[in-house]
């Protein structure tokens, strides 16, 4: 059959023309009300956790201020809008939050069929279990027949369902809706165990137990569990933007650019790629629809994706968690920006 090249032009350009426009509303948004609106999670300690003045704080928490200094100039200019589980996705596509920051998994079935974009990793995660220190339990695989406390409407639930029939387990889920709830029924013994990301097992263990130390995190991960924030699939300029801020952060972390020394260095340094990433030799903001400076903003919010890391999960952290696979990928971890330039 030979096909009209014309009648195909046509039809491409539609395309478009619709697309087109979409493009931007966004981030239009955002200018017009001053102001980013973040869905996260509604209290993991680390990620996304209000204190009891209502400030915010953790990795994901720290994304959202980073595209908010990108964007606005001011990494406060952020709403924190707290969902469960089951309400993150329709938050996101309804328009309730501009950007979902919520430690969610990218997978394949998200990506396709919820009508969103996952902008990137910004902790990479794998599921583990929880269980009392006092107990004989040194394996997850010691759990034959175990009660375990997990949260429905996650990758958690079905990797456990998955786990418990590959190692002939007979786990039996006891499932709740919402975190706290999964929390409050580990600690008062209602389940042997517990299971989601191993970020927040140590999460949990370090908010809700009276003694931590009576908990212990099995060895196995039993998933891999990559964690990033998403955006509406249908707007590409804000995808790009929310994209780049992430891995300007990794790249800016690469190069040694510091919260401390961002200033100091977009003045004096000579390096071409610094100059690059802090627009002082080219700008790049540009082809977001930002300001040159856009990346220099964001590292003197937030610092850059070490600094992240370090302040609200890594070692010298409340939850104490090794660097491992989110250290850059030059020192052995898996986290690797494609180049700004």
């Amino acid at each position: 059959m030979t096909r009209n090249p014309y009648k195909w032009m046509a039809a491409l350009a539609c395309v478009l023309a619709s697309q087109g426009a979409w493009a931007g509303r966004t981030l239009d948004g955002i200018k017009q009300r001053g102001q980013l609106v973040c869905g996260v999670s509604s209290g993991v300690a680390g990620f996304s956790q209000a204190d009891s003045n209502g400030q915010w704080s953790g990795l994901d928490v720290d994304i959202c201020r980073a595209i908010a200094a990108s964007v606005l100039g001011d990494g406060a200019k952020v709403k924190f809008v707290p969902l469960v589980s089951q309400q993150r996705f329709a938050a996101l596509q309804s328009g309730e939050v501009d950007i979902l920051s919520r430690n969610t998994t990218w997978t394949l079935t998200r990506d396709a069929s919820l009508g969103l974009n996952f902008v990137g990793i910004a902790y990479y995660d794998g599921q583990g279990f929880m269980v009392p220190a006092k107990g004989k339990v040194k394996s997850a695989k010691q759990l034959k027949n175990a009660t375990v406390c997990v949260q429905s409407g996650t990758t958690t639930e079905k990797n456990l369902s998955d786990f418990s029939r590959a190692n002939n387990l007979n786990l039996k889920p006891v499932v709740f809706e919402k975190f706290d709830a999964a929390n409050a029924a580990y600690f008062s013994g209602r389940c042997q165990a517990y299971t989601t990301d191993a970020s927040g097992l140590a999460s949990v263990r370090n908010k809700e137990a009276k003694s931590p130390a009576d908990h212990v995190i099995l060895p196995e991960l039993i998933s891999k569990e990559p964690l990033g924030p998403a955006v509406r699939r249908g707007d590409d300029e804000f995808f790009a933007i929310a994209k780049w801020v992430l891995y300007g952060l990794i790249e800016a972390e690469e190069y040694g650019i510091t919260q401390g020394t961002v200033d100091a260095l977009a003045r004096d340094s000579k390096d071409p790629a610094v100059g690059r990433l802090l627009g002082t030799t080219e700008d790049t903001g540009k082809l977001l629809g930002l300001d040159k400076d856009w990346l220099a903003r964001a590292v003197k919010a937030t610092g850059n994706y070490g600094e992240i890391f370090e302040r609200n999960v890594g070692p010298k952290s409340a939850l104490a968690l090794p660097r491992g696979s989110n250290n850059l990928w030059n020192k052995g971890g898996l986290m690797y920006a494609p180049p700004v330039r």
